[in-house]
């Protein structure tokens, strides 16, 4: 299974080595994200950015800590062997979702051993 890629800028070659292109599917939006997690299942990796850009309507689209927010609570997915990397250019932002899904996994591996 290929590894989602979510940003809506940046091309993998921008974040990985070129080399490693074909083992991502780049997602552009939250919408997109929730989409190919439903459609193909939880891969074994996914690289995250937050900010997402605007939505059709100039809206400040939902963005990288949304993608993982609906990964944790609605999901309904098993994320304990999940790895991730953000690669958000915002700290603040990038801490939470590093944050969110770290100690969530955490939780899950502490109680289902």
């Amino acid at each position: 299974m290929k590894k989602p890629f979510l940003d809506d800028i940046r091309t993998i070659e921008m974040i990985y080595d070129k080399s490693m292109e074909s083992e991502f599917d780049i997602v552009r939006t939250y919408e997109d994200f929730v989409a190919y997690i439903t459609t193909n299942g939880l891969p074994n990796f996914i690289s995250f950015d937050n900010d997402l850009g605007l939505d059709a309507n100039g809206n400040i689209a939902p963005d990288g800590l949304a993608a993982a927010k609906w990964l944790v609570y609605k999901s309904g997915l098993d994320l304990r062997n999940l790895q991730f990397k953000v690669h958000s250019a915002n700290p603040v932002a990038a801490e939470q979702i590093r944050g969110l899904l770290t100690n969530y996994i955490n939780h899950l591996n502490k109680h289902t051993t």
